[in-house]
Parts: C-alpha cells; sequence; structure tokens
C-alpha cells in the first residue's frame, strides 16, 4: 500500500487558516488596523464598501516596507515581531503570529502600495487567491495603502454565511471601535459606502471615548487609576444611573490589546453589586499594564484571550479598584457631621419657657370607608374609555360597583338591603394589591394575576401581529423629536426602521446618527411618553433579546417593545381597567406564560386558604 500523507499546497493551508483568521470582514479589518499600528503610523483611515463585501482598504503613514518585505509578508509564518520562541513572553505588539496577510491573500483580491520615507519609490504588489499577479514599483505617499476586494471571492460557501449588510457593518464598527480606544494618540476615520461614521482626531483617553459614542458620555465617566507591583491599571467606569441591559460598551484592555475575560468582567460588576439590578451592565474602558513576562496571548488565532499567572490578584485589585473609585466620586450618598452644614449647625436652641408640646388633632366622627375613591389616570390602552368605579359605602358592599350610575354617601346604610340589592355588579370584581397584583374570587378559591407580565404578554402578541400583517397604526407627534444614537445603534436602527415602522412608529433619517420621530404607536397613545426614551429603550431591548436569548428579529422587536411601553409595579388601576385587562389578557394565545417565561396567573384554592387557619 501506498504512503498517503503528505503536506498541503501553500495555497490550501492559507485557505484553512484563513478559516480561523478571517471570519468575517470585521476579522480583516482588526488585522490591518492593528498591522498599522505596529507601523508606527499616527494617521489611519479606514474605507469600506458594502460592508466589506466589496472593499476594505486602510491608509496609514506608517514605516512603509522594502520591496523584500512587501512580497515577504504574505508568506505564511512571515513575521517582523518574533525571531525566536522567547520572544512570545516579551510581546508589546498588536500582531505577531504571520499569518494574517497570508491567509486574507488566499480568500481575497489584494492590492498593496507600500514605500518607506527613505525610498524615492515605492512599492505595488497584486495578488488574487495566493496567486502574485503583478509586482512594479509605483509612486506613492509614505506608508502602506492596503485594499482587500471581493472577500470570500473563492470561497462560496463562506460568503453565503455572511449576514446582512447593517449586520456586518456593526461588527467591523465594534472591532474599530476597539482599536481606535486602544490608541487614543492615533488619529481614525471610517468611511462607509462614501459616508463618514467616524473622524477621530488624535487626543487623551476620555475625549477618544466621548468622541466615539456620544457628547453626552461626558458626565457618565468615573476615572479610574491603581498602581501595584502586579499590574498598572486605568481607565474610566459609568456611573451606575447610566447602566444598560446590554454588555456593549465594556472593554478590558491588556498591553493595549483588546481582551474578552468573563472572569475579570465578574470583578467589575461586583463592584456594582448592591448599585445596579441583576439585568442592568455598567459602562468601563479599562487598561490593564502588565509585565509580558507573566501573561500568555498565544491562545487563540483572535488574541483576544490571554493567560495569567496570578489570575486571582488581579480580580482582586480590579475589584476594589473600581468599588473605590464609585466610593470617591460620590456614587453612594454620605453624610459628615464634622461639616458646618451637618445636622447640628441646623437645629437652634430653644429656652426652656419656650417649648411648647404638641397637640394632636382629630375628628371623632370620621368613617374612613365612607370617601370616594380618587378617579386614578388610565392606562394607555385604556385611554379612551370611561371608568365604571363607584365609592365603596360599608363592608357589605365594599367591592360592589354599579356600571351605571354613581350614589352619594347618604343614598345606602348599612343593613338596608334593599338598597344594597339595587346595586348588584354587572362585572367580574377584581381588587389591586399593592399597585402590583390584581386579585379576584373565582369558584376554586383565588385567582391572583401580575399585571405588569399580563400587559406584557397583551402587547408582546399585538406587535407580533403588526409585525406580520405591517398594519400598525400611528398617532402623529406634535412636536417630533430627534434622536441620537451611537455609529453602530444607527446602522442597527437603520436595519429595522421597517419593521419599526410596522409597529406604528414614523421614523425618518436625518442628518448623521441622527433621526427623527414623527409619531408613535397608537397603542402608546399618551401625554407623558418619551419619544426619544422609548425607542433608545427599544433599540436597548432588541439587542438584549437577541444576544441574550437568541431571538429571530420580529420576536426581539416585539419582545422589546412590550418590556418598555407595558405598565409597571406601582401603577394605580382602576375597576374597569383590570376588568378590561383581564379580557384582553385571556384572549392572548399563552395567557398564563410571561414573555420572560415566568407566570402570569396563579391560583390559591380554597383549601390551601382553610389550612392556613387550622391549627
Amino acid at each position: 500500500m501506498s504512503d498517503i500523507i503528505q503536506l498541503l499546497p501553500d495555497s490550501v493551508a492559507n485557505q484553512i487558516a484563513a478559516g480561523e483568521v478571517v471570519q468575517r470582514p470585521a476579522s480583516a479589518v482588526k488585522e490591518l488596523l492593528e498591522n498599522a499600528i505596529d507601523a508606527g503610523a499616527d494617521k489611519i483611515q479606514l474605507i469600506i464598501k458594502d460592508a466589506g463585501k466589496a472593499l476594505i482598504q486602510v491608509i496609514d503613514n506608517g514605516c512603509g516596507m522594502s520591496i523584500t518585505d512587501a512580497r515577504m509578508c504574505f508568506e505564511r509564518h512571515a513575521t517582523s515581531k518574533v525571531r525566536k520562541a522567547e520572544d512570545l513572553f516579551a510581546i508589546r505588539t498588536m500582531g505577531f503570529r504571520g499569518e494574517a496577510m497570508a491567509s486574507i491573500a488566499a480568500i481575497a483580491q489584494v492590492e498593496m502600495r507600500t514605500k518607506r520615507h527613505e525610498d524615492e519609490v515605492g512599492t505595488l504588489i497584486e495578488i488574487e487567491g495566493s496567486v502574485f499577479v503583478k509586482q512594479e514599483p509605483i509612486g506613492t505617499p509614505n506608508g502602506t495603502s492596503i485594499c482587500i476586494k471581493n472577500l470570500f471571492y473563492n470561497t462560496p460557501a463562506r460568503r453565503n454565511f455572511l449576514k446582512s449588510n447593517p449586520a456586518e457593518m456593526r461588527h467591523i464598527i465594534d472591532e474599530f471601535q476597539r482599536v481606535a480606544l486602544a490608541k487614543p494618540q492615533i488619529a481614525f476615520s471610517l468611511h462607509h459606502d462614501g459616508i463618514e461614521i467616524y473622524r477621530l482626531p488624535a487626543a487623551v483617553m476620555k475625549q477618544r471615548i466621548v468622541h466615539l459614542f456620544g457628547n453626552n458620555y461626558n458626565e457618565r465617566l468615573i476615572p479610574v487609576e491603581e498602581e501595584t507591583t502586579i499590574i498598572d491599571l486605568k481607565g474610566f467606569i459609568g456611573k451606575p444611573q447610566f447602566a444598560k441591559k446590554t454588555r456593549g460598551e465594556q472593554f478590558f484592555f491588556v498591553n493595549d490589546r483588546f481582551i474578552k475575560d468573563a472572569y475579570l468582567n465578574h470583578a467589575v460588576n461586583k463592584a456594582y453589586q448592591d448599585l445596579l439590578p441583576n439585568d442592568n451592565f455598567p459602562l468601563y474602558v479599562l487598561f490593564i499594564d502588565i509585565d509580558p513576562a507573566k501573561i500568555d496571548v498565544n491562545v487563540h488565532p483572535t488574541k483576544t484571550e490571554i493567560k495569567y499567572l496570578d489570575e486571582k490578584s488581579i480580580y482582586a485589585i480590579i475589584h476594589s479598584a473600581v468599588k473605590r473609585s464609585l466610593g470617591r466620586f460620590n456614587i453612594t450618598p454620605t453624610i459628615d457631621f464634622n461639616q458646618e452644614t451637618g445636622f447640628n449647625n441646623m437645629i437652634t436652641p430653644k429656652a426652656h419657657e419656650d417649648i411648647v408640646p404638641p397637640t394632636i388633632a382629630f375628628n371623632p366622627d370620621f368613617n374612613p370607608f365612607g370617601q370616594a375613591r380618587a378617579v386614578t389616570k388610565e392606562i394607555p390602552f385604556l385611554r379612551n374609555r370611561e371608568s365604571a368605579m363607584v365609592p365603596s359605602k360599608n363592608w357589605g358592599t365594599l367591592y360592589e360597583v354599579s356600571a351605571h350610575r354613581e350614589v352619594s354617601q347618604s343614598s345606602l346604610a348599612i343593613g338596608d338591603e334593599a338598597q344594597q340589592n339595587q346595586f348588584s355588579p354587572l362585572q367580574k370584581q377584581f381588587m389591586q394589591v399593592h399597585n402590583r397584583y390584581i386579585v379576584s374570587q373565582i369558584k376554586s378559591g383565588v385567582m391572583v394575576i401580575d399585571q405588569q407580565a399580563a400587559h406584557e404578554r397583551i402587547l408582546y402578541e399585538r406587535f407580533l401581529l403588526h409585525l406580520e400583517d405591517r398594519k400598525g397604526a400611528s398617532q402623529q407627534s406634535l412636536f417630533p423629536q430627534t434622536v441620537t444614537l451611537t455609529p453602530n445603534d444607527f446602522e442597527l436602527a437603520k436595519s429595522l426602521l421597517d419593521d419599526i415602522k410596522s409597529l406604528g412608529f414614523e421614523v425618518r433619517e436625518f442628518g448623521k446618527n441622527t433621526l427623527v420621530i414623527e409619531g408613535i404607536p397608537v397603542d402608546l397613545g399618551s401625554a407623558n411618553i418619551n419619544e426619544t426614551q422609548l425607542f433608545e429603550h427599544l433599540i436597548e431591548g432588541f439587542k438584549n433579546s437577541q444576544q441574550e436569548l437568541k431571538l429571530d428579529r420580529r420576536d426581539a422587536l416585539a419582545r422589546s417593545m412590550a418590556k418598555n411601553s407595558a405598565i409597571k409595579v406601582g401603577k394605580s388601576l382602576s375597576q374597569h381597567e383590570m376588568n378590561t385587562l383581564i379580557e384582553e389578557l385571556f384572549a392572548c394565545k399563552t395567557p398564563n406564560i410571561s414573555i420572560s417565561g415566568k407566570p402570569v396567573v396563579e391560583t390559591i384554592a380554597l383549601e390551601e386558604i382553610t389550612k392556613k387557619f387550622e391549627r
């Protein structure tokens, strides 16, 4: 039998390596931007067409390459950053594997123009699928310009797995933000299909964060700084009141390299433990500077995972530094009794003879059951209906209502059964407990309904129906509102515009990263609704549903809309509102389960109640 093991051709080996290194256009963007940084550039331009499927171009003013280096950089395991095995434990550069350029060249058409500052002419190289097509001298500015065209043109299966343009563009923006945050001293720009997304001047870290995420982030940031013998920690964390329901704006950098580390992330979240709900996540941009000999970055091809020699000590340092910063900047209110404005100085002493004992006045004839209940403001989905609530008159008629008439306090008297029988209820009676639960007597015992979960279920099924039939009604706003989003959220909102309009929103683009809201769903029509805040929460909730629950787009959108527009715990409901809420709940397809998978309705059997009183 002949030998069957043989070496793979370089072109095939490069395509296999590309499957690990270049998973989507954003992966190629990351590699090219990191190479530009390693080249010493202080100005880097990123140009994208068709979300990176047609063109990815990175232009830098770095050191450039010689003719030999320009050709050699496309060979596998060719790198200028590592010479021997020991160098792997002293890495300060972004790249070091020597696989990125060879992998990219194997699955795309690449054109590179490069020139060193000391050379008179530069070099042009063209490669298609690992095959060198052209190499010639050319006049070009100092630095390097690399164009990647038709990514995955020779691997159609991989190209078919790419997501929509807005989805791929969001991944590109994520990679761009990570690199731009790591190097605030470098000027960056990003253009997509001829539109400028970012123009970031060289700046300090706080300015770079504000430039990337918006001017309103200036007031959200708290500085963190800690120097120890193990690590140096610096950066910024967010104030608790600005936490979000998604993990989007959380960045760890180790020696200026972006990393993903659930263990260190837990250290930060634990510091916020008593300040945030469990489903909220704080903003942080933290930089760890550590001796390269104490970490191993050669763990994963994407270089986003790191192993540490003393992980527990790093965890403790991060946790204590974040917690100290939260306290130092008065996030938790404190009282200083030593200050001149303390309580001791607020009390004015009086002479003994001027002190008068307090007195209490009361009405001995006061009857709390004879007071008319104030009519509560109705929730949006009942805003045009009249309440049928009638005041209680005595113990016997405490929960009885009339749908047609109100009666004066003197019209009923305790024990007057003839009068009481005139006001038999025309609807089932419900009682609200702690403005949170709705309770009603049923044949077998008592039924308890979570009012918020019930309303979320009603709205969720209603919004799903609107998304399917595309007939969500809109209520025009008297004064249109503008909402400015981060570039990433703006790309997401643009991809969802058709579905958002199906829900009943009237929205259109209005300049860079800005939308105008001219109408909201008629189901939510209320003078108290903040259109801008509602829209921002809609986008945030959509991202959370897709990330955590892996839902499809329409389901995630309906879920987010329902959660953000449903009545909340603490909302007082009238009798008529409770009746209508229950009617609409039991008209749903699945009334018993909330959109979070928890029960909406619970029943307590009469036997269970009886047992509570048996001793």
